[in-house]
């Protein structure tokens, strides 16, 4: 069904297309006849209404990947510099859940991991809705911020790092065989704002798969046996995610990248001081309204990013300070 939805939802996108694309033909050979500048003002915004869906048409017909389709994981991690990467990553955190929200997708936290003092060391979400991993895959990477630090009592700009990595959900038409032998499971306590089970039993499961070193931990539920569930599906999609990345150059690459959350690694810089901009260092995109982008408004930045990626072409663009 959810297919056949899909399938529906481009075909008809399609076919509203072409009959919106006659209808302006017509009325620009309306407006020709009649000598009407009024009736060919009004053709030439539909047209560039119409370019406008069609731009957004092809970037979405890119999200053919075996996976693009499905919920996706969406995990941060702070970086060097305690408190204030911290706080940057719970930015980024936050960044990610308004941008599922804006598209209309479920967010379900998986995992949170609160900071010493602010902000948080790590959190994973899990994001519910069609095409949910086919667009947030572009994030995967550092993420720089660059600010006056609201916690130095001298007011001195800081520059702090956190990243973001995203994999998808697997479902039943990817198989991946995952030997309980090659697993290591912890159980212990969730931290949280307490209540009746919460921090009273081990109830947060972590799985560390030892031929990988992939880990996942899972405390979103009060019982054991459902974070135990949730976790062996991270791990299954973990693992299908780092098969993707061994089959694209590119993606060994970043993956190669994921060893250090520091400088010159970051794929985006936020400057919120001494001006206002966003910059992604792969595709050359900015932004002059950080606000917005730490909002949610993500959409033109994950747009250049799939294209990119259907073009082939790099971008050399000098990183901001």
């Amino acid at each position: 069904m959810r297919e056949r939805t899909e399938l529906e939802d481009r075909l008809g996108g399609v076919a509203r297309l072409e009959r919106e694309l006659e209808d302006a033909v017509t009325l620009v050979e309306l407006a020709e006849d009649e000598d009407d500048a009024e009736v060919e003002r009004e053709a030439v915004n539909q047209l560039k209404a119409l370019r406008t869906e069609a731009e957004r048409r092809q970037v979405e017909s890119l999200l053919s990947g075996e996976a693009d389709g499905n919920d996706a994981y969406i995990e941060v991690h702070s970086g060097a510099g305690g408190t204030e990467s911290q706080d940057w990553a719970r930015m980024l955190f936050r960044m990610y859940t308004r941008w599922a929200e804006r598209r209309g997708f479920k967010v379900e936290i998986i995992e949170e991991s609160a900071g010493e003092e602010a902000g948080i060391k790590s959190a994973t979400i899990l994001v519910k809705g069609h095409n949910a991993y086919g667009w947030a895959k572009t994030e995967s990477g550092v993420h720089r911020l660059v600010r006056i630090s609201p916690f130095d009592s001298a007011a001195r700009r800081h520059t702090s790092f956190a990243s973001a990595w995203v994999y998808p959900v697997i479902d039943d038409k990817i198989e991946i065989d995952v030997k309980e032998s090659d697993c290591r499971i912890d159980t212990y306590r969730s931290s949280g704002a307490g209540g009746q089970h919460v921090n009273t039993t081990d109830s947060a499961v972590r799985i560390t798969h030892v031929p990988s070193g992939v880990v996942v931990a899972c405390q979103g539920e009060r019982s054991q046996h459902k974070n135990r569930a949730t976790a062996w599906n991270m791990l299954r999609a973990r693992l299908y995610e780092l098969e993707l990345e061994k089959q694209e150059a590119k993606a060994n690459a970043d993956a190669a990248s994921k060893t250090d959350v520091g400088w010159g690694h970051q794929i985006r810089s936020y400057v919120l001081q001494p001006y206002q901009l966003v910059k992604d260092l792969r595709t050359g995109r900015t932004s002059g309204t950080p606000d917005d982008v730490l909002d949610g408004d993500l959409d033109d930045f994950m747009e250049a990013s799939l294209a990119q990626r259907l073009s082939g072409r790099t971008v050399v663009v000098e990183d901001v300070e």
